[in-house]
């Protein structure tokens, strides 16, 4: 369906959503997938919701972002996203090389995004079956300021994974790498310290 049908549609939203499958439920919503194949996500506060689509309609046709089509009051209407979570995908399969270099493409584009906020969390990347990535529940990319991944860092320091990563950056993404280096680490010995206070 065009832009068009849906801005329409979106303004005399008539599908019973007690007869939607529920696809997910986290702290800022639920998303049902549609009878058509799209999803509608329901957000639980306003604001949230103009955020997230205001930086998915911003971005448009971007391939790393499922594409919008309109949104009403606390709901926006979405391509849907089908992947596994990084997070479970890293327990069962490891990292390997290509998946890492994917990664460091996705953090990349952010910077060609003019994103201030340039993280984002394990379970918010999904890998689909073709191997590409896309990113689902977009937070505060063009209003908090961060400029190296520290929850994906903490995200893969628990999986086992980050040194891996930053060895790959190392080699592919050596810019990434000195930028990121003493920051990742900084944050991870204060993780482990709070941990050991704890």
């Amino acid at each position: 369906m065009h832009r068009e049908i849906y801005e329409r549609y979106i303004e005399n939203f008539d599908v019973n959503l007690l007869d939607c499958k529920v696809l997910g439920k986290g702290h800022n919503g639920i998303v049902y997938l549609l009878p058509d194949g799209k999803v509608i996500k329901v957000c639980f506060d306003i604001k949230s919701c103009m955020k997230e689509y205001f930086i998915l309609n911003k971005i448009g046709n971007n391939k790393y972002f499922p594409r919008v089509y309109g949104m009403s009051g606390n709901y926006m209407i979405r391509d849907y996203v089908d992947g596994v979570i990084l997070k479970d995908y890293i327990k069962h399969h490891g990292l390997n090389k290509d998946l890492a270099i994917k990664i460091l493409d996705l953090l990349e584009e952010f910077k060609n995004l003019q994103f201030l906020k340039e993280d984002l969390r394990c379970k918010d990347i999904l890998i689909q079956s073709d191997g590409s990535l896309m990113v689902i529940d977009p937070k505060k990319f063009y209003s908090k300021k961060r400029d190296f991944p520290r929850h994906l860092s903490k995200g893969m320091y628990k999986l086992g994974v980050l040194d891996y990563f930053m060895s790959v950056a190392k080699v592919e993404r050596p810019k990434l790498y000195n930028q990121w280096y003493e920051k990742i680490n900084e944050y991870i010995s204060k993780l482990n310290e709070d941990h050991d206070r704890a």
